[in-house]
């Protein structure tokens, strides 16, 4: 079959043609003054939420920071398609008072603090209004640095979590972040001595391993599901820490989703580029296409969300899938999975001793958490409750779970303790994992390496994550140069990037999909699609853009 690209413009696009239509100001002008009203104390806010939290009406930690502030919010959440209805009430000027846990990255907070849509904080960061915010950016001022943008506005409040392998003694210097590698992939152990196979450690052994999985009908045969249920390999496409990209590392990469843009590589040598346009792309899609034309990946990978993919791993059909952690995912079956590690290439093959995970940056500190509209009345009634989020037993407590539940007690330095998996179990029947992510909250957390030494402390299982990201995974990692995310661009490259920026995300992952489904490509269409990215969607502009804004933060140390 033939396959062609065609062109799309993205939401994204068309946010940026359309937010001229987002509606007028209430007395909000991002002009260096304070909105003084304080009448407003019922709030709107929309924004994200975990597929595995329980929800924000009756938070138990939620409703006493609001009892404390003072104010009411009305929330309206969801974990699937929210950057959609977030384009839909921006382009149609149906705005809350407040977006929070979208992840606005530096493009979008700089568009729409430009034009009005997002408040600018500067002039309400101040100790009255915000004195805990205040104290943290006057000990930090690498923080008030990171969410300040190039107008010198700020258009969100500070988020971030310093979360390293500093934690498990890994020397300051030599540090990773927790989210370094984000995807962990895992295999059914169960399933393969069932078979008498092995934990595989080539693509081409996955690939005969999958195989066996799927003719046996493992998750009938092993757990007694319905005839014909067994998935031997589910992932989602392209997604953070459950997408595919793990298993690109036997071809020299993993293009793990990121924050600047989806396929940007950071050469030891500091020079960018695009990994969706080198030959080890082009083979790595034509090898997997073949497993997918066997059966071998999951159909639904394209299109199904998180908490589909969950339910299909806490059924035991799934023999392979990616995740954060193994409980989380496998819930009761989690004890018959290991981790998979990054294999090396197919055989026979130049990539045949190949083997390299591309590490993606670390928690920076951001301010798409929590972004106040022009439609908010009382901007300062908004952020002092806001502010209560920035001690450091609010911050544990949102990411977490409240104190008596997820915490369960002090020591005698005074510092918190986290609940266990067996004491999790016994009083919730749930994993420590499982009661975190029922009560974490998305929105403005800041995560500061202080307090895991003088608040609480790091958990159990951040400390194994921690502890195999630097004993299991790190080893696999042969270049740890990674695109800094926050690179400060100019106008003209942030106009750049918005032009082009859309379509080529768009072009780039329809194409690896059409790819990976219906095969290919052929030399012709190789030559096709890098002309199309070049011509087309501006990936010339776009490298020579992010090229430009690293070497301008290099020469800046």
């Amino acid at each position: 079959m033939k396959k062609t690209i065609g062109k799309t413009i993205s939401a994204g696009l068309a946010v940026l043609l359309l937010t001229g239509c987002s509606g007028g100001l209430v007395n909000n002008v991002n002009d260096g003054t304070v909105n003084e009203n304080r009448e407003q104390t019922d709030f709107y806010i929309m924004g994200g939420m975990s597929a595995l939290c329980a929800g924000y009406d009756d938070h138990e930690v939620l409703d006493g920071l609001l009892e404390e502030a003072g104010i009411s919010i009305k929330w309206e959440t969801m974990s699937d398609s929210l950057a959609e209805q977030v384009n839909i009430r921006i382009t149609g000027g149906q705005l809350p008072d407040a977006f929070m846990g979208v992840g606005f990255n530096n493009y979008d907070l700089a568009r729409y603090g430009d034009d009005g849509t997002f408040l600018d904080l500067t002039p309400y960061l101040t100790p009255d209004i915000m004195p805990n915010l205040c104290g943290i950016l006057e000990e930090h001022p690498e923080i008030r640095a990171a969410i300040t943008q190039e107008d010198g506005g700020i258009y969100g409040l500070p988020s971030g979590e310093q979360m390293t392998t500093a934690g498990i003694g890994v020397p300051m210097d030599e540090a990773y972040s927790i989210f370094s590698v984000p995807q962990y992939s895992m295999i059914n152990k169960a399933w393969l001595d069932d078979l008498g196979l092995e934990v595989p450690t080539s693509l081409n052994e996955l690939h005969d391993v999958l195989k066996a999985f799927k003719d046996n009908d493992m998750s009938a045969k092993y757990y007694g599901n319905a005839p014909g249920s067994t998935l031997p390999m589910t992932t989602g496409f392209d997604e953070w820490c459950w997408g595919q990209n793990i298993f690109y590392s036997g071809f020299g990469f993993t293009n793990f989703p990121n924050d600047v843009i989806n396929d940007l590589q950071l050469n030891s040598d500091g020079k960018v580029e695009f990994v969706c346009a080198s030959d080890a792309y082009r083979d790595c899609l034509t090898y997997f296409h073949d497993w997918y034309a066997e059966g071998l990946m999951d159909v639904e990978m394209f299109s199904q969300s998180d908490s589909q993919l969950i339910a299909k791993c806490q059924q035991g059909y799934v023999g392979v899938s990616t995740w954060w952690y193994i409980e989380e995912l496998m819930g009761e079956y989690a004890k018959d999975y290991v981790f998979l590690p990054p294999l090396t290439g197919p055989k026979g093959t130049e990539y045949e001793n190949t083997c390299n995970v591309t590490i993606r940056h670390g928690s920076p500190i951001t301010s798409g958490q929590l972004n106040i509209t022009n439609k908010c009345q009382s901007p300062i009634n908004l952020l002092r409750f806001f502010d209560l989020w920035y001690t450091g037993e609010s911050a544990m407590q949102l990411q977490y779970g409240p104190i008596g539940v997820f915490f369960t007690g002090q020591d005698d330095k005074g510092m918190w303790l986290s609940i266990t998996d067996e004491e999790a179990r016994a009083k919730y029947n749930k994993s420590a994992g499982e009661v975190r992510n029922s009560y974490e909250v998305y929105g403005p957390k800041l995560i500061l390496a202080e307090y895991y030494n003088d608040v609480f402390y790091m958990e159990d299982r951040a400390i194994e994550r921690l502890t195999d990201l630097d004993q299991f995974w790190m080893p696999y990692v042969k270049d740890t140069s990674f695109y800094p995310v926050d690179c400060a661009f100019t106008g003209m490259e942030l106009e750049t990037i918005d032009w082009h920026k859309p379509d080529f995300v768009t072009a780039v992952r329809e194409q690896e999909g059409l790819w990976l489904k219906e095969g290919g490509p052929t030399d012709q269409e190789w030559e096709d699609y890098k002309e199309y990215l070049s011509k087309k969607c501006g990936m010339d502009d776009l490298i020579q853009v992010y090229q430009n804004a690293y070497d301008r933060y290099t020469a800046a140390q």
